[in-house]
Parts: C-alpha cells; structure tokens; sequence
C-alpha cells in the first residue's frame, strides 16, 4: 500500500487570474491593536459622560438614585468601543467596516438606488426576514426579543442619563410633563392610555422579552442541533439574564401596585444588579453581534448596488454559470488575501463546481492511495 500525498489539488486546470490587492497595511501587534482600542474606549466613554453631563443640564435632571446604572452605561461605551476597534482590526473585519460602511454613506449609491438603504435598514435590521428563511417560530421569537430590547433602551438610557423628565404639571397630578434636555415635548395625564402606556412602557417591554427569550430557552432545552453547539455562559447566559431582568422589572411593578412597596428595595437591588451585569456583559459576550450588524446592512447594499450597475457577472471558470459581480467577487479574493487564505482563486468557481473538483480531487490522489 502506497501512501497517500498530503494535499489535494483541483484535476482541472486553474488559469491565473488577476488578484485583488489586499490594503496594503503592515500586520499589527497586538499590543499596537489593545492600546488603540483602549484609546478608542477611553475617548468614547469621555464623550458619554460629557453627554450625560450637558444632556441632564449640569446634572440637575440627573436622578442620583440611578447613579449605577449610568456608570454601567459608560463601562458599556468603553466595552463597545474597546471590542469595535480590535474587530475591525483584523484584515477581514477591516474590509467588511470598509466596504460596509463606504457603501452604508456613499452618495452615489443613494442617487442609483434611493430606496435600496431605507429597506434594507427595515427589513434586514428591523424586522430581520432573513430570519424567517429558517424558521418562522425563531423569526417570530427573535422579533418580540429584539423589540422589547430596543423600546426598553430607548427608554431607559434616556431617563439613567437624566435626557428625559416626567414631572407634575400640578404638583401631585394626574398631569405631567415629559421634558428633553429641559425643554417640553408634551404634556399628559396619567390615568388615561397615553398616560398609562408612558408609565408602562419598560413592562411591556418586559412581557415581549420574556416571551422571545423564553422561546430561546425552550429551544436550547430541547432542539438536538442547539445543544450540540450551545456554550452555557455565550448562549445561555444572555437569555437567562434578559428573562431575570424583565421578572425583576415586572416584579417592582407588581409590589408597587399590589404589594404597598412590600420588597420593593430587595427586588430593586436585585434588577440593579442584573441590569449592570448585563450592560458589562454585552461587549464582551453574544450581544455583541448588535453592533456589528450595521456592517452587514453595509455589504448587502454594496452587493446590491454593486448588481444595479448594469455590469457583466463574473462566470465560474469550470461551468461558466453566474456567480455575482465582479466587484464582489474581488472584494471576496481580497478579503481571503488579507486573511492569507492561499484558495483565494475558488472564489470563481460556483458551489455545485467546488464540490465536484473536491471530490474529483480526492477520488484521484487520495482514495487511490489506498487501493
């Protein structure tokens, strides 16, 4: 028995082909990568601090009693700003934040398609369809999830900053006043819906998160192909601290209304706890793909426009079908340069034609070594 070579090389020929040219850059350090981000971080957090401080008008709207959600805030933009810059730091990452982006604020792209941005943003941001490609349960629990998180930010970080104030309009009520930065947006009275739905709207949030995240759960309980990959503390972590936060939450409602403020400092302790946790937790854990999804919207629109400019598409090399563009295709080989990925010509050939040269290439070298 002979023994078999080491590597497998395509039985069809591959002619050469002009490369894209990778960025140039010089590799960095790691230690050059970690002192940027930790400038990055420090520069953000410094910027939130003084929007903290300017936004509550030199603290005056600033409610001391959320002093440690807001300094979980700032550990937040640091987090995010620190975990963003070692990102895109890598060669991939840098191409995708640059062609990403250069397209996401491109001029041109928005004279050619003006309505390509607008949709994207909602569909693949906001009600994420590409998620119901693989399920429409997952969908719809990712929906609920993803919406309760973002009506909560939207109220919470406003009001932990001091931006946002509600205040009686008579002194004890039932009209109030929601004020930005001290001015007056609109007045309205507590016992009716609007004023209901303002009082309540982090509950609502609350009950929409349990139901999406307690889905996840159920899921990662009892889907085979979850558990296979699951980690405890990347995918199962987040959901329980999501679901421990919006019971927290509820529960303070609930002892207000119906309890007379019985346990209500313990449970206040308890969702403080969890809510800084969770904000610490996000930069460096599974929330993280949040921030980086805005990069992705930035490809889709660069392939998209990238396929409106009435440009020939690049072929496969072995059945001569369309793959996509030529710009994606180089930009495809550029990454996979940057990367040192020497395979970077494959990215001509269609998937169904990878497959068989692979399996063309095992039947003649290696499986014919143990014959």
């Amino acid at each position: 028995m002979t023994e078999p070579p080491q590597t497998a090389e395509p039985t069809t020929p591959e002619p050469e082909a002009p490369a894209p040219v990778p960025d140039g850059r010089a590799p960095q350090t790691p230690a050059a990568v970690r002192r940027r981000a930790v400038l990055a971080g420090t520069a953000v957090s410094l910027l939130l601090i003084l929007a903290i401080v300017f936004g509550s008008r030199l603290l005056r709207d600033f409610d001391s009693a959320l002093l440690p959600y807001a300094v979980a805030t700032v550990f937040l933009a640091f987090g995010v700003a620190y975990r963003y810059t070692v990102w895109i730091s890598a060669p991939g990452a840098r191409r995708l934040f640059r062609q990403g982006w250069g397209s996401f604020f491109s001029a041109a792209n928005f004279r050619r398609a003006p309505t390509a941005l607008p949709r994207m943003i909602a569909t693949y941001l906001g009600f994420q369809k590409f998620l119901g490609a693989r399920s429409h349960a997952r969908w719809a629990a990712h929906q609920l999830l993803f919406w309760g998180c973002v009506l909560a930010a939207l109220i919470t970080f406003p009001l932990t900053w001091g931006w946002f104030t509600f205040t009686s309009s008579t002194g004890d009520g039932p009209g109030y006043e929601m004020r930005i930065w001290g001015f007056k947006v609109l007045g309205f009275d507590s016992l009716n819906i609007v004023g209901w739905l303002m009082f309540h709207g982090l509950d609502i949030a609350a009950v929409l998160v349990i139901a999406g995240a307690a889905y996840f759960l159920w899921r990662r309980m009892k889907d085979r192909g979850a558990i296979t990959g699951q980690r405890f503390a990347y995918d199962l972590i987040p959901l329980i601290a999501l679901i421990v936060i919006s019971v927290t939450g509820l529960l303070l409602t609930f002892s207000s209304i119906f309890l007379h403020g019985g346990g209500y400092e313990f449970l206040a302790v308890l969702h403080m706890v969890s809510v800084v946790f969770t904000l610490i937790y996000i930069p460096f854990g599974k929330f993280f793909h949040i921030v980086q999804r805005p990069a992705a919207v930035g490809m889709q629109l660069f392939k998209y426009t990238s396929r409106r400019k009435d440009e020939e598409l690049r072929t496969c090399r072995r059945c001569h079908e369309p793959i996509d563009t030529a710009d994606y295709v180089d930009n495809l080989r550029g990454t996979m340069k940057d990367l040192k990925l020497d395979f970077d010509a494959w990215a001509e050939y269609c998937p169904r034609c990878k497959r068989v040269l692979r399996g063309n290439a095992y039947l003649t070298h290696v499986k014919k070594g143990y014959q």
